[in-house]
């Protein structure tokens, strides 16, 4: 609606995962090197945490786009509140790429199937990735008990898949509580809010990337951006496009401090009644 008002060629600030958008920003760009290492070395299990918003399934598609062919397929499950049975048919059917009906669905028919499929990858020189997001969000430890079975499933002595677990902060006390999993993980990443500086490094690239050839933002707008949204990419995302928004409605030259405080107010603060 305003990109044209804007001299944009896109809308600089959705939230979809775009690898294009991406912000390599400090603990980002940490994160993205230690999954690939545990992946590239073939390492049973990995941890990527952090806030809501913060941007780890951005992180996740990087991932995916940065991996070679060796490392395929990788399956992304967002939707993890399964019971563990519901959960293994889920994976071996998004693994070997088939659907069964309910007569195939008991666990051990699923188990049977991903470690056919896992070995026959494995013998293809293709290493599994699978990505759990929003693991926090997993209440039965026989679910993350039977997950990390999975990583049982071995060639020539080495795990046939490197299991993601993706999730809020809250995953981490979960994951000490279950030391056999926990022992697993190659590696921890925590994924944490943009600073003030990278906030407005993190604008300035969206904002290319979709094509600005002029300023928008002026430059007590940034640090204000900052403090109301705490650094949360999702936040910051939806602010901006709301600000501008209302910049194109009520033709402003450029957005200002004042702006982002006053849509913030009127649009995204909710006041109690």
């Amino acid at each position: 609606m305003y990109e044209s008002y804007w001299h944009l060629t896109q809308k600089p600030f959705e939230n979809y995962a775009d690898p294009r958008f991406y912000y390599p920003g400090e603990t980002h760009q940490a994160a993205l090197l230690k999954l690939r290492y545990a992946i590239e070395n073939r390492r049973g299990a990995a941890l990527l945490a952090g806030p809501s918003g913060s941007g780890k399934t951005l992180v996740l598609s990087m991932l995916q786009e940065t991996l070679g062919e060796t490392f395929t397929p990788f399956r992304h499950l967002v939707f993890p509140q399964m019971s563990t049975a519901d959960l293994l048919a889920y994976l071996a059917n998004e693994l070997d790429g088939s659907e069964r009906d309910a007569a195939d669905l008991s666990v051990p028919g699923s188990i049977r199937r991903i470690e056919r499929f896992l070995g026959e990858n494995a013998k293809a020189q293709r290493h599994a990735v699978l990505a759990i997001d929003e693991a926090h969000l997993i209440e039965d430890a026989r679910t993350l008990e039977a997950l990390r079975l999975l990583l049982n499933f071995e060639s020539a002595g080495r795990p046939t898949l490197t299991l993601l677990l993706t999730g809020q902060a809250g995953l981490l006390p979960t994951l000490e509580r279950m030391p056999q999993l926990e022992e697993r993980l190659a590696v921890k990443c925590l994924v944490r809010p943009l600073t003030e500086k990278e906030t407005g490094e993190y604008v300035t690239h969206r904002l290319k990337v979709a094509g600005a050839t002029r300023t928008i933002f002026e430059p007590d707008a940034l640090p204000a951006l900052h403090a109301l949204t705490h650094g949360i990419a999702r936040r910051i995302n939806r602010l901006c496009d709301l600000t501008l928004l209302i910049g194109f409605a009520e033709e402003q030259q450029t957005i200002t401090a004042g702006h982002f405080e006053s849509v913030s107010q009127e649009l995204v603060t909710v006041a109690p009644e």
